[in-house]
Formats: C-alpha cells, sequence, structure tokens
C-alpha cells in the first residue's frame, strides 16, 4: 500500500482515472492537471509492438520502475522513442502503479526503387537517401528524401527535375516504396553579365570565378551548373583578384541569376563597385612585446613601398612575422595590419603591429562533410592540435594547404566557443571531390612515328591521401612501364616517401635492343612554404638484346656504342637530390610568380656508371595584359655532367637535348653526332648544355573564352657541346658538332584546357640550326581528370 499511497499524493484520482497521455504530437496532458511533485510506477507495460521487441522500448525511456517521474521525463522519453524511427505514434499512461506505453509501429521498408532515372544511377540516388531496404517507414524522412533526389539533380544542372513517391504494401506490414522521377531537360547558363568593371573585361573576370557559361561541351564539365552557395564563393573569388590587384575598395555590390523557363536557362548578373588603385605607402612593424625586437622582423616583410597594393603580400607577412615570433616562444603573439589610407596619392600605409595577443586554447578540432577522406589526413595538415595555442594565422595557412590538396571542393573553417572562456572549438567543414585521373599523351617522330601513353592517377588513394599512379605507352619501336606509389606524411612526419618502379624497351638502336628496368626509392619534405627539398635512390639495369660483333661489321654506326653494348648491359645506382621553388599563383595555369629547380646525381656505388649531373631550370611568368589576359614567360636551362671514374663517360650517360626542351627538333636532336664518312648516324650526346625559352599566351581571338582555347607564340633556343666519349671508341667514324653552336626555333601553338585536360598543339620553325640536326615541326600531348 506504500507505492499507492505515494501515487496518490503525487496525482489526483481525477487524473489517475483519466490517465496521462502522451500522443504522436509529442504533448503529455494529465486531464488538464500539471504533475506538480515526482511519481513514482512499479511496472512498465508495452502494447502494440508485433516487431520490436518490448526491451528495445523500455530501453528507450528514461523512467523506471520504483523510481521518481515527472512531465520532463515523459516528454524526453517519447522524443527517444520517435527518434528510433521505428514508431508512427507513441502514446504513455498511467493505470493504477503501471506505467502503459502504447505503440504503433512503423511499416518496414521491403524494397527501395527508382524508376524514370537515367542521368544518375541507383547506386548514387541510395548514397543520397535514408530510406533504406528493411529500414522503417517514416513519412519525415520520405519528404526529406524527395528533396534530396531534387537537390541531386540540381546539382547536375537539372534543377526542374520532380519526384514522387509510391507505396506499394506487401505481406508482413511490410511495402515497397518507389521513387517516381522525371529527370527534366538540363538546365543551362546562357550568359554571365558583369557591371561595373572597367580595368577587367569580361573575359578575364569570367576565368576567375568557377560557374561557367554552358557550351558544346558543358555536358563534360558540369562547371554551367547554377548554384547560389557557389555563387557566393565566386563573390569571394572576385574579391581576392581584385584585393591582390590594388583595388582595396572593391565591393560586390550585388550577384543573381534569373531563370528562364521558356528556355529552361539562367542569366547570372554580377554588378562590381571596382574603386581606385592604391600602392603601399610607408610599411613598418611596431612591438608592444618585451623581447621581439622590431628591427629583427623587417627581413620578413613582403610588401614594398611603391609596389601595387596586395592583400596576399599583406597576409604573406602575417605569416612569416607570427611563425617567426611563435618559434621565439611567443604563440599568443597577434600580428595585425593597421593600414592608413592616402586617397589623394592613392596610397596604403601598413604597420604591423605585434601584440600579447589573446591567451586562448584549441579544445577541439571536430571536422565534418569528409565521406571519403579520413578525418587523419586533414588535422595533419593543421600546425595546432587540441590543447595548444589558438592561432588564427596557423588556422588560415592550414585551410590553404587543404585547399592546395584538391581532395575537396570546398573547405570552411570556423569557430565556435568552447567548455571555458579560454577554450575554442574549430569546426572544419569539407566536402569530397573526384581524385582520380586518366591521362593521355601522344606526339610524332619522324625516327619513331606515333607515340602513346595512357596513365591512371588517384590523389586520395582510399581517402589516405597517398598517390598512385600506373602508366603503359609506346611507339612503333619502343614499350614502358610504370608504377609509383607516394605516402605523403611518412611515419607522421611531413616527409613525402615514395617509390617509382619502371620497364622500358627501345628498338629503334640498329642491330639491338635496349631494355632497361629499375626502381626509384625517393623521400622529401618542405623547408619552407615556397621551398621544397627531396633525395632519391634510383637503381637502373639496362640489357642489350639481339647484339652480335657481326652486326657492329654491317652497321658501322654501332662503334661508338660497341663499349658498352658488346657487354650485354651495365647498371647505373644514382643517388640525387632537388631543391624546388615555387611562388606560381596556379600550377595549371601560372599568371604571376617564379618555379626554379635544381638537381644534383652522383651515380657509381660499385656499379657501372661512374658520374656527377647537374640541371637546373627556372621559369618566370608576369601578366603582360591584366585586361587582355597575356601571360609573359621567361625560362632558362642548364645542365653539366662529368666522369668521376677512371674511365671517360659511357655514350648513355651524357646528356641529350630535343623537343622537351627546344621545339622544332626530334628527340635527341641536337648536339654532337656520329659521322660515318657518309652519313650522319646518330647523337653522341653531350656533357653541357644551355636553353632559354621566351614565350607569350593570351585567349584564342574570335573565339568565345568559355572554351579554354590560348594562343602561345614562342622562341627556343639551346645548345649541346663536350662531347666525353674515348676516340678509340668511335671505330674510325669521326664526331661532329662537338661546340658550343646555339640553335633557336619560333613557332605557335594552342593550347586547350578542354574537359579532358589540357590538350596543346605546336609548329615550330627551326631559324637556327644544323645540317645534321634531326628535326620535328609538329608535336601535342594531352591530359585529363576523372
Amino acid at each position: 500500500m506504500k507505492t499507492g499511497s505515494n501515487l496518490l499524493n503525487a496525482v489526483s484520482a481525477v487524473a489517475l482515472s483519466a490517465g496521462i497521455i502522451v500522443t504522436g504530437a509529442g504533448v503529455a496532458t494529465l486531464a488538464g492537471v500539471t504533475v506538480a511533485e515526482a511519481a513514482v510506477v512499479s511496472r512498465i507495460d508495452v502494447r502494440g509492438n508485433s516487431r520490436v521487441d518490448a526491451s528495445t522500448v523500455r530501453g528507450n525511456l528514461t523512467i523506471s520502475p520504483g523510481s521518481r517521474f515527472d512531465n520532463n521525463d515523459i516528454d524526453e522519453s517519447v522524443k527517444r522513442l520517435f527518434a528510433t524511427g521505428l514508431f508512427s505514434d507513441v502514446r504513455i499512461s498511467v493505470s493504477g502503479s503501471t506505467l502503459i506505453i502504447a505503440v504503433d509501429e512503423n511499416q518496414i521498408i521491403n524494397q527501395v526503387v527508382f524508376n524514370g532515372n537515367k542521368k544518375l544511377k541507383d547506386a548514387a540516388l541510395k548514397q543520397v537517401v535514408q530510406s533504406r531496404q528493411l529500414g522503417a517507414y517514416n513519412d519525415a524522412i520520405l519528404e526529406a528524401d524527395v528533396q534530396s533526389i531534387r537537390d541531386a539533380y540540381s546539382a547536375i544542372g537539372r534543377s526542374d527535375a520532380t519526384v514522387t513517391t509510391r507505396l506499394v504494401p506487401v505481406d508482413g506490414g511490410r511495402v515497397n516504396l518507389a521513387f517516381e522521377i522525371n529527370e527534366g531537360d538540363r538546365t543551362k547558363i546562357s550568359a554571365i553579365n558583369f557591371v561595373g568593371n572597367q580595368a577587367f573585361g569580361d573575359g578575364r573576370l569570367a576565368d576567375v570565378i568557377t560557374t561557367k557559361r554552358s557550351g558544346m561541351l558543358s555536358f563534360l564539365t558540369r562547371k554551367d551548373v547554377y548554384d547560389e552557395n557557389k555563387l557566393r564563393a565566386d563573390e569571394e573569388l572576385l574579391r581576392r583578384f581584385y584585393y591582390n590587384r590594388g583595388y582595396a575598395d572593391f565591393r560586390v555590390i550585388s550577384s543573381f541569376a534569373e531563370l528562364d523557363e521558356s528556355s529552361n536557362e539562367y542569366v547570372v548578373s554580377i554588378t562590381v563597385e571596382e574603386g581606385e588603385r592604391y600602392v603601399f605607402g610607408d610599411v613598418s612593424i611596431e612591438s608592444t612585446v618585451d623581447g621581439i625586437d622590431s628591427e629583427s622582423l623587417k627581413g620578413l616583410i613582403e610588401t614594398r613601398s611603391g609596389s601595387v597594393y596586395s592583400a596576399k603580400d599583406v597576409e604573406d607577412t602575417i605569416l612569416a612575422i607570427s611563425d617567426r615570433v611563435a618559434t621565439q616562444g611567443y604563440p599568443f603573439a597577434q600580428i595585425t595590419p593597421r593600414g592608413d589610407r592616402d586617397f589623394n596619392n592613392r596610397t596604403i600605409s601598413v604597420v604591423y603591429l605585434v601584440d600579447e595577443g589573446t591567451r586562448a586554447y584549441v579544445e577541439r578540432i571536430e571536422i565534418r562533410g569528409n565521406s571519403r577522406t579520413r578525418d587523419y589526413v586533414i588535422r595533419r595538415e593543421f600546425d595546432l592540435s587540441e590543447g595548444d595555442a589558438f592561432n588564427q594565422v596557423l588556422v588560415r595557412r592550414a585551410k590553404k594547404r587543404l585547399e592546395d590538396l584538391k581532395f575537396f571542393s570546398s573547405v570552411d573553417i570556423s569557430t565556435q566557443p568552447g567548455s571555458q572562456p579560454d577554450r575554442v572549438i574549430l569546426i572544419v567543414d569539407v566536402k569530397d571531390q573526384a581524385t582520380g585521373e586518366f591521362g593521355v599523351g601522344g606526339g610524332y617522330s619522324n625516327n619513331d612515328g606515333f607515340t602513346a601513353t595512357v596513365d591512371i592517377t588517384e590523389r586520395n588513394f582510399l581517402g589516405r591521401g597517398q598517390f598512385i599512379r600506373g602508366s603503359v605507352g609506346g611507339g612503333e619501336d619502343s614499350r614502358e612501364y610504370s608504377l609509383s606509389f607516394t605516402e605523403p606524411y611518412f611515419l607522421g612526419y611531413r616527409l613525402a616517401a615514395g617509390f617509382d618502379i619502371f620497364k622500358t624497351t627501345d628498338s629503334s638502336y640498329t642491330g639491338f635492343e635496349e631494355e632497361k628496368q629499375g626502381i626509384n626509392l625517393r623521400v622529401g619534405a618542405p623547408i619552407t612554404e615556397d621551398l621544397y627539398l627531396s633525395t632519391a635512390f634510383k637503381y637502373t639495369q639496362t640489357k642489350y638484346n639481339d647484339f652480335t660483333a657481326a652486326s657492329v661489321i654491317s652497321n658501322p654506326e654501332l662503334a661508338v656504342v660497341n663499349r658498352t653494348v658488346a657487354n650485354g648491359g651495365h647498371d647505373t645506382a644514382a643517388l640525387s637530390y632537388t631543391l624546388s621553388y615555387s611562388t606560381l599563383d596556379d600550377s595549371t595555369l601560372p599568371r604571376e610568380g617564379i618555379s626554379a629547380r635544381l638537381t644534383q646525381e652522383y651515380a657509381g656505388f660499385g656499379a657501372d656508371s661512374d658520374y656527377i649531373k647537374s640541371t637546373a631550370k627556372a621559369s618566370y611568368f608576369h601578366m603582360l595584359s591584366e585586361a587582355g589576359d597575356v601571360i609573359g614567360q621567361v625560362s632558362a636551362g642548364a645542365g653539366h655532367v662529368t666522369s668521376t671514374g677512371s674511365t671517360n663517360l659511357d655514350v648513355f650517360d651524357h646528356l641529350f637535348l630535343g623537343q622537351e626542351t627546344i621545339r622544332g627538333f626530334d628527340t635527341r636532336g641536337i648536339g654532337p653526332r656520329v659521322f660515318n664518312g657518309t652519313n650522319y648516324v646518330g647523337a653522341a650526346g653531350g656533357t653541357t648544355y644551355f636553353n632559354g625559352t621566351i614565350e607569350a599566351s593570351a585567349p584564342m581571338p574570335l573565339v568565345s573564352r568559355d572554351l579554354g582555347l590560348r594562343f602561345n607564340v614562342f622562341a627556343d633556343a639551346a645548345t649541346l657541346y663536350g662531347n666525353d666519349i674515348a676516340a678509340a671508341d668511335f671505330g674510325g667514324q669521326t664526331l661532329v658538332g662537338n661546340n658550343m653552336d646555339w640553335r633557336a626555333s619560333v613557332g605557335v601553338g594552342i593550347t586547350w584546357a578542354s574537359p579532358f585536360g589540357p590538350l596543346r598543339v605546336y609548329y615550330a620553325e627551326p631559324v637556327v640550326k644544323e645540317s645534321y640536326d634531326d628535326l620535328k615541326t609538329f608535336g601535342f600531348g594531352a591530359s585529363t581528370r576523372f
């Protein structure tokens, strides 16, 4: 009787006779009387369940026999039961000392089918819906699924797609769920209009944004799909573009799209206000932190007085100063740029103020949206982790690194307050994108005929951030195979370690076939954000097949390679390092910046080849006309190889130059050659080369820039000399062209940023050449991404 007395004291007799009822609306009523005190029941009775076990229902309650409960517990219990997705209705009532849970079970989905879909396959649609086979049917989830399917079609440019549903009852309280889809026509973008721009033409600004006008091949690129979020991101791209070119007052006044329902096409309009163009005025550093000397930081300033104002240069300076003061023991130091505009002189003076900053720590890094890429692949791009001092500069750097990976179509990093005032939660929102590439390359040689190469690349293998590539290629007389793998964070450090396995055969030689196979082991690490160091050890085994002494007699041109080939082959073991430097603004189509590379290679270690080889190349890119998008390029290179053994260089260890360095000439087309008294019978190679290129490119005239066609004009020059083959190895033949005679060529080309990747075609005419050079006036190549 004690339990009954407690219940009577807590709830009136009127309430008990009416009962406590909670319906699917989740509202608790007590016959108009609110429970003022906690109640207690001795038993929980579950009713209406046929497939769901009663223990599952009880397990989702916050109420248990013998424990006190009130209206809040009832509300929470109802929410939990509905959250399971198993029930269409839940009712809770009290009868005596018994709590009664009455449920109506949702129907079970027997099968989910999609009808009418062609552009999106079943597998893709199953990824966007929540309804699953053998899952519980739920009206709210079904409504969300319909919207998700429509969103998926909008993402591929079919925003007028319609989706309806059909339920077919089957035995056992189950239903078949069918999504009936009318994909509709593809919604295109007929025009992108810019209003208010004076400094840059519409075509140049169209290159900056990711939204593109529909064209002949838009069905492959999908860049003409209108998306409001993408348009907002395009606004930010325009701001960056103008801010980095001196227009500090730039604003996007408005951006919107209008749909013409009769043609099912969007017209996108973007109105901008450019403002005046500024240059940097006085630039200085001030520090309020004891122990930090402003003078010692001046060498880190990227902004120079008189230079065109650039927000990127300001940000790079902040990063450099932040790194330096952090290494000096001030992790909370905050670098704030303070600008002072002079509207009359159109200058912006900048003072970089170094303050102590607010002490805050990273409580947690939360990653969202990565459906394929593993969490640790994202986390390792941060130079801070949980418990470290919060630094906004390092957060911006991590965002740039994540974007540079090209694993994600979008990266957004925001902050939320932590559990304490000095705690910050980092929220990283990403969206995975395709990272596979399918490459096709080709060319034509006067000696070797047509050649082709096919390769498959995955830059984010299994979502682990690993790089893997396989390649197969060849021509009439050659075959090549290769496999490469790279782990970008070897042993958890920022060390890119990997290997390359390769095999090639070349039967273009007269009298023998060359077969090479080997392995290349490499590791690399960044020294700074722009400078990279890599080292490698390469072992190559070379065999010469189908060679006989008689072939030397019948083919005198073989005398120069007789010493090497007659031995059946030779091995090369080489250790090398490469320093790479790059400030390019875009690796695909650079418009500004410098790219440079220095490589030195030592061969020896008991193998047949003994030499030291050094090569270097540098390229400078600069906009010749912003309005016309004319890009200028100047490149220069050099190389030298010398023997470190007791004998002369092997012929195959020499340097060779051709179309990859100076267009208009064939592979191994220039440099010292062997003369047998009648004919020039083969390239002998050299020990030293120099080369240079001047090139300019612009959008193809009279053609829509949306096609991605660019016209190139160029001039190449190169020289190769200093052959080191022993005189005895010439077998009575002579060596010609072993002096510093320059070759030069001029030409034109077309580059197409096609949906299959950049395609290049050129015609080059040698204007300075020797009679014994091998020429090749036409060349092409391509690669693609999937």
